[in-house]
Parts: C-alpha cells; structure tokens; sequence
C-alpha cells in the first residue's frame, strides 16, 4: 500500500537517476543488488568527507589518508552535501531520557557516552548523507523546481540479530552536542526548524519487507490528526509513506526507496567489524535509502546542514530512541557582500556609507538581525580586516529584505567638518541568526575590494603681503628699513581652521617679474600658522622673520602654505608680494682757510738778512707749529722789503685761533733785526 500525499507524478525514479548507487553494497566498483547502475557510492562520500577541511566541516585528512580509511581515492561526482560519520567505539552517544523522541524539540533530547546498554542491533557504527542538485530531467524530475534535488542517506550496525527499524533526521539548523544537562544525560545544541525532513524505516524479513514513511517538523501539528489529517503526532506532518518501498522491487518510477544488503559477505570499504567479528557485512547490516525532495512540498529548496541516522523501537512516531550518528551535512550558511556608497575621492563633509547584504541558500528563510559596521583610515593599502587593521566599530544597521536577501546600512560618516583626508575601508560583521549559524565577516578581501573610499584635501588660499613690524602693508621702504612677509592662508568651512606651516622667499633686487621661484629663504622658516579664526571662511595667517635688504631696488616675497591633514598646499607670489628699496641725498659744504701772511721791512738804510714766517697755533706764537718757517733772503734791497707766504696745504677747517711768527735777522751790522707775532682768530660755521 502506497499513501501519496502529493499531487500526480509521472517518472519519479529515484534509484535509476544514475547519479548514485541504491545497490545493497557501500562500493562504487560493485552492484549487489544488481539495481540500475550509477556514478557514486559510499566510498567516495567517505573519500570526499575525508579529504575537507575542517573548517568545511570535514575530516581534513591527506588524500592518502582519506584512501586508506575509505577504499578508493576518488570523490563523488559533485555532491553538494556530503556527510560520513565513525562512532569512536560501539558504546558511543545514545539517547537517553523519555524526552528523547521524535515529535519532541531537540532541546529536550539527552544522550549519554560510554556506558553501554544497548541491543546489539541498534548499535550503529557508521552514517552517511549525500545531496545532489541536478537538471530536471525524465529520471530525475524536480517538480517544476529548478533543479532536481536528491538526498541519499544509509548507516551500517553492528548487529543483524533483528529487524532495522531506523530514522534519518536532516535538520536545517546546526545542532552539535551539548555539555547542558538534561535529566540524567547531557543536552544537544539546537532546536528544529520547519521543514526539517525525518525519514523512517523498517527493512523487516531480511529486508523484503520495505517501509519507508517521510515526515516534516511542523509545529502547526498539534497531535495526531490535530489539527490537520496529515499530522501524524505533534510536530510531525506526514508527507508520504510506502510499504513497498525496497529499491530492487520499487516501480521504475519511485519517488523514494531503500534496501539492506540482501547477502553476507559484502564488503565494507572503510573500517568495520559487527559483532561476530566480522569486516565485512552480513545481510541486513547496512541500510541505505534516497529521495528525491523535489517532489516534496517546500523543501526541495532547503539547506540541511546536519544529518543524525538514530536506531528506534519501532516504526511509531512516538518510538523510544536507542543509538545515533550526527554529523554535519550541508553549508547551510548565508553569504555577504558589501559595497561603500562611494569610492570618492569624497570631499570631507560629504556623507559615505557601507551597505552589507546577506542572501541565505533558504529560499523561505530571510536572514535577520543587525550588522555591525567598523571603519579602518587612515590607511595607505590593505583592508579593514579585524586584525592588522582593526578599525574603529561606527555601529549597526538592521536587516532588512524579503526571500533570500536582506541588506543593511552603515551608519554615514565623513559627515561634519569631515574626515581627515586619505583612504579609508569598511569591515561589516554579521552575528548569524537563528536560520544560518555561521557568523560572517566582509571586508572586500585583502586590498579591500568595494569597502575603501578615499577623502581628498580641499583646497587652499594663500594671500601674502609685505609689513612693516606693527603689521602696516608696506610696497616700499628706505635702505636700513626691515620689512616682514604676511601670509593669510583661508580655508572652507568643511575644512576647518588650516593648520600647518608656512615657508617664505625673498628675491632681489630684480627689474621686473616677482618671486615665483628660488629666491633666498628667510630665517626662521618654517613659521607655524597661528590658531586663526572660524570665519567663515575659516583662515589662519603666519609672518615671516625680519628681512632688512643691503642694496636699494626692487624685492619680492614669496610665502609656501605646506599644506595640512585637510588642506592642499597652496602659496603666492604675485605682484602684491614686491617691495622697493630707497635711500635719500643730501648736499654738505665745508669752508677751508689756508692762512697767509704778508710782511714789510722798512729801514733808512738798503736791507739784507732773511725774513721768516712761521704758523703757530694759538695766539702768542708759542704754540705747536702748524707750518714751518717759509724764508726769505735779500741783500743791499732798498726798503721797504715785503714779502708774503705761500701756504698751499696748511689749512685751517674749524673755529680756531692761530698766530703767525715773522721774524727779520738782518745781517748788516749796522741795521738791526725786528719781529712780530700777529693771530687770527676763525669762526668758521659749516
């Protein structure tokens, strides 16, 4: 009896899809059951469990490893969910307590370690998950979904002494073990989701007998039958069954089937040995199993990222648990991308922004939540990623979106007077939720990719004039005069009071032209602007040292604004900055006497002899000689005799008083000498 609780299908086969072997063995090289052949088995979803990371939620074995512990070194043919689990002993995590059961929340459930117990026969050893996202085709039909979805699942146990009534549970969430306690055992991590998949089955009579039910968590379900007719127990909606579900008998057209290995002696490619002893199975101690969720209502698009096989009492809803495996299955993760509003160059003031969006790989599930946003900058290269570059947390933004897409925005920043100039990364942290579980961080990798923007300097103004020291504008000055440069740099009100330093330039004497390269630097350069004022416009203003020109002639300054965090350097050297140099005339006499005399020898008789003048100074011709004797001589010369000085560079400059000593020695005998002493008082007035 079949109870299909879809609409009509037509080809539905899951077991001849030939994707994967539903075969009764675990190798890809053989056929026990002789079912229709495929590319994949459980060696491979062992090989390729084996080889992924562990950060993928693998074993991250080496390949040789991975093909030693599995039998081959191969992986499957693009599964997009593998899952292969060992039990560390036969005592291994059981379930315990009466919470323990299937329409109960996973918070509720208990397992235990190590203390034995339990029936050999639901003991297991192994479990194991694939899934495949595959064209819609006539063997693998997807139910007008985009891709044919296709869940296979198995186990193998440690013993064959009865029926295999076993349950596969495929959650959305991330459920691990927990360390809580719970009753008398220890809780799990996680609670269901709706639209997690349990599949029940019981493989009794060696497996001719083959019933395989598939349930969904749906909380609507209050009870049997309550408040809907699919409901088979509490949380449990019931989407089909089958009694006839063995894969070797099942219609070429089964949406779902399972088998046990129907002989002894099948070979186990990974590590085993039941409970005789045995490395390879006897009949019945390996089960597998496969669905094609496309057919099944609003699941096939479902991520599933664990996977528990559970050995159970009976085929009830309501069935005691015994053993299980869980193991990760799926990356039932959502991603994130993130884009700055502008990559600039932004002025300072103007408003910039991260925006973080998340999309889940869970059609029906929006992520939620908040996004927390940091800012790195500034930077010269890398990225904002928490670790070289930690960055400062500028806050969050909420999700918000519909289907698989939500986004949120960063707080802005570079609002105000700005940013300092230079280039800055975004870095967006995502927490998870309680539908994807792995945390997510984006901060566009290591150069920063759509996270960085750039804030440019604004521009800058420098107006410089030549002053005297009290700050006078000056456009010429006197030979002697020191003369100082003024420098007023002006901003915008973005920007800020400019700060930084100014250099300044003179040049000169030069005809024409101006300053406006080289020239002699003034001391004390640099000179620091002063703390300005706010405007607007915001401007600061700097003075050069004292400059104090050597020649007369034409000078210019030149001031260099060097420019700061926010603004552009910026200088000036036009005609407003040149001076002149002058100096003045002036006309000065000065009067020059040069003293002579005159002498006149008068006798009754002829004179001869010699008469002298000597220039004395002072008044009584005692003084300092100022001129030596001027002689002269004459013989039998008839009186009166007069002579006269000749004085050409003796001279007299300045208010003075001097006297002339004239002296007549007569060398007749019988006429006698004489002499005089005559002064000069000078005033002299320059």
């Amino acid at each position: 009896m079949i109870l299909t609780l879809l609409v009509p299908y037509n080809a539905q086969a899951v077991h001849d899809t030939g994707i994967f072997q539903l075969d009764g063995d675990a190798q890809s090289s053989t056929n026990t059951a002789l079912t229709p052949g495929a590319l994949d088995d459980w060696d491979k979803v062992c090989y390729e469990q084996g080889v992924k990371p562990v950060s993928a939620g693998g074993d991250g074995l080496t390949p040789p490893q991975a093909t030693a512990r599995c039998g081959i070194g191969t992986p499957t043919s693009g599964a997009t969910a593998v899952s292969w689990v060992a039990e560390p002993s036969p005592n291994s995590s059981f379930f315990t307590g009466g919470g323990s059961k299937d329409p109960i929340d996973i918070d509720q459930w208990a397992w235990k370690d190590l203390v034995g117990g339990l029936p050999d026969k639901d003991n297991l050893e192994h479990g194991f998950s694939v899934r495949y996202s595959e064209p819609p085709s006539a063997n693998c039909p997807s139910g007008g979904n985009p891709t044919c979805e296709l869940i296979f699942f198995g186990s193998d146990r440690f013993d064959n002494s009865g029926d295999a009534q076993q349950g596969f549970w495929f959650f959305q969430n991330r459920i691990t073990l927990g360390s809580n306690k719970i009753g008398g055992g220890t809780g799990f991590n996680g609670v269901h989701a709706n639209g997690d998949i349990l599949v029940i089955s019981d493989f009794s009579n060696g497996g001719t007998v083959s019933t395989i039910s598939v349930l969904k968590w749906d909380t609507a379900c209050t009870a049997t039958n309550k408040p809907f007719g699919y409901c088979a127990d509490a949380n449990l909606h019931l989407l089909e069954t089958s009694d006839a579900a063995n894969c070797v008998t099942s219609a070429f057209n089964d949406p779902f089937c399972g088998l046990v290995n129907p002989a002894n002696g099948v070979v186990a490619p990974w590590p085993y040995q039941d409970k005789s002893g045995n490395a390879t199975y006897l009949q019945g101690e390996l089960l597998e199993a496969g669905i094609n969720l496309s057919l099944l209502p609003n699941v096939a698009s479902e991520c599933f990222a664990s996977f528990l096989a559970e050995t159970r009492s009976s085929t009830s809803t309501t069935a005691t648990l015994k053993d299980f495996v869980l193991g990760n299955f799926g990356n039932c993760v959502a991603t994130m991308t993130t884009q700055v509003s502008s990559a600039g160059p932004l002025t300072p003031g103007t408003a910039v922004h991260d925006t973080a969006t998340v999309v889940g790989n869970r059609p029906s599930i929006t992520p939620s939540g908040t996004v927390t946003f940091f800012l790195c900058g500034p930077i010269a290269t890398g990225a904002c990623d928490g670790t070289t570059n930690v960055g400062t947390n500028i806050g969050t933004g909420p999700l918000s979106g519909s289907g698989t897409t939500a986004s949120a925005n960063s707080p802005d920043v570079n609002t105000g007077i700005g940013l300092t100039p230079g280039r800055y990364c975004f870095r967006a942290e995502w927490p998870g939720d309680a539908n994807y579980t792995t945390p997510l961080k984006e901060f566009g990798g290591t150069d920063g990719t759509n996270e960085c923007f750039t804030v440019a300097k604004v521009p800058s103004s420098t107006v410089t004039t030549p002053v005297d020291g009290s700050g006078t504008p000056k456009s010429a000055i006197q030979l002697g005069d020191s003369i100082f440069d003024k420098a007023v740099v002006t901003g915008v009100v973005v920007g800020g009071i400019p700060t930084g330093t100014v250099s300044f330039f003179i040049c000169g004497p030069i005809a024409t032209g101006t300053c406006d390269t080289g020239g002699t630097a003034v001391t004390g350069n640099p000179v620091a602007l002063d703390a300005g004022t706010v405007g607007p416009p915001p401007s600061a203003s700097a003075t050069s040292g004292a400059v104090t020109p050597a020649a007369v002639g034409r000078y210019c300054f030149r001031g260099e604004y060097s420019g700061d965090n926010h603004y552009l350097a910026s200088s000036d050297s036009g005609l407003n900055e040149c001076f002149t140099v002058s100096t003045t005339s002036s006309t000065s006499s000065t009067q020059t006497w040069l003293p002579n005399d005159s002498a006149t020898v008068t006798s009754a008789a002829p004179l001869s002899g010699s008469l002298s003048f000597t220039l004395h100074q002072g008044g009584d011709c005692t003084g300092a000689v100022l001129r030596s004797a001027e002689t002269f001589t004459f013989s039998g010369a008839t009186s009166p005799v007069t002579r006269s000085t000749t004085n050409t560079s003796v001279s007299v400059t300045t208010s003075s008083t001097v006297s002339w000593e004239v002296v007549f020695a007569s060398t007749d005998s019988f006429v006698s000498g004489s002499s005089r002493c005559e002064s000069t008082i000078l005033t002299i007035a320059n």
